[in-house]
């Protein structure tokens, strides 16, 4: 790695990202997400927290997306504190910040004087809406970007409401994500012979629609209908849902394929001859509450035992506590425990630079003195000292 500033960049830890420089601007939801992901990768990522407290409203210790961070604390609304984020824009590679479209441009860390500080930076932008259009100036959350998009209007049952599934699915999936791909992507054209940083503009409402992408190329080619609950992968089949056990629990079916069905009927005990063909749509209602009816027969843990090592693409519906003792995921450790809590492991894998859980959530301003060392700022850039006294 070479030297910048007169030092060699600081490596805290494994992956495939050491050596890159990440400076988060504190938000809450698919930025520090986001940011989150590129650190459990290995990127240093110092995030600049604001004085008065968490955003997010719990102990900082309990923040998860938090881990594998450094923290500084700095005031945006004064002149010292704007000097500090420009210092460490010019040394950083990525920047990711999560404001209303402008906020950042009247603070004075917009894309504009982080990049005259840095010409290869890439300004990543984490909002619901995007940069412009009508709703960009307008609050929004998860639900509501995901809704406009049809994403939303997929889930839940036929002639019912649709489903809020958390905020995985907008924030996450279609915000976090996306912003992570664009990052590495406009990082990747920054490093080559005449590249230059860019600005990355990452839409919940963009990245979601982008999503749907397979659904809408079925819905044109007439293979799927615009109603919940009525196609094959939306709960409409049989044989792609979820069903109640005896005890109050559910078992997740995803038999899709024939011969796949074929050993799902044979585990349930049931007879296809005596069935509706599934194949026949109009006779799913028929056909799915005679598997209700044998799911209720037993408890959610003997279903899951009568599937066991089976090809039926069947599977207990577990809770977020449940999962991590699942055998499969514990052999795998796609858990892990540190600093005493049970959390999910970095993801994807690696098998040259793996990525771990190196560091528990950064407390704000915990690490004023070794980013102002690592990243070799000017004395006149540390007014996170008096604001972490």
């Amino acid at each position: 790695m070479t030297a910048e500033h007169g030092t060699a960049r600081h490596t805290r830890g494994g992956g495939p990202l050491a050596g890159i420089r990440v400076v988060e601007l504190a938000g809450i939801g698919p930025g520090p997400f986001a940011a989150m992901l590129l650190a459990d990768l290995g990127a240093d990522v110092v995030r600049v927290d604001r004085p008065g407290g968490p955003v997010l409203g719990i102990d900082p210790a309990a923040d998860l997306t938090n881990r594998n961070k450094r923290s500084v604390v700095l005031d945006l609304k004064t002149p010292a504190g704007v000097a500090a984020v420009l210092d460490l824009a010019e040394r950083a590679d990525l920047l990711v910040e999560g404001n209303r479209p402008g906020v950042a441009e009247r603070l004075g860390v917009g894309p504009d004087e982080c990049l005259a500080r840095n010409p290869r930076l890439v300004y990543g932008r984490m909002t619901g809406w995007g940069q412009d259009g009508p709703l960009a100036p307008r609050a929004g959350h998860d639900l509501g970007y995901i809704a406009v998009t049809g994403a939303l209007g997929l889930a839940g049952p036929a002639g019912g409401p649709p489903y809020a599934p958390a905020n995985l699915l907008g924030d996450y999936a279609g915000g976090s994500l996306y912003l992570v791909i664009g990052l590495l992507a406009a990082l990747q054209h920054a490093r080559t012979p005449g590249g230059a940083g860019q600005v990355v503009d990452a839409a919940i409402v963009d990245g979601t629609s982008h999503l749907t992408t397979m659904i809408h190329g079925m819905l044109g080619a007439g293979s799927w209908q615009d109603a919940r609950g009525a196609n094959l992968l939306d709960g409409g089949a049989p044989f792609y849902g979820t069903y109640a056990t005896a005890d109050g629990g559910h078992m997740a079916v995803g038999a899709l394929e024939p011969a796949f069905y074929a050993e799902f009927l044979d585990r349930l005990g049931l007879s296809p001859d005596e069935l509706p063909p599934r194949e026949d749509p109009t006779r799913w209602a028929e056909l799915r509450e005679r598997i209700a009816a044998r799911f209720r027969t037993r408890t959610r843990d003997e279903w899951s035992e009568v599937f066991a090592g089976s090809d039926a693409c069947v599977a207990p519906v577990l809770s977020l506590t449940e999962a991590p003792r699942h055998p499969h995921l514990a052999a795998r450790g796609t858990f892990v425990e540190h600093d005493g809590r049970v959390q999910p492991a970095p993801a994807p894998r690696f098998s040259a630079t793996p990525g771990a859980v190196r560091t528990p959530p950064a407390r704000p301003g915990a690490h004023a003195a070794e980013v102002a060392r690592d990243w070799d700022l000017p004395a006149h850039a540390t007014p996170w000292k008096e604001a972490t006294a």
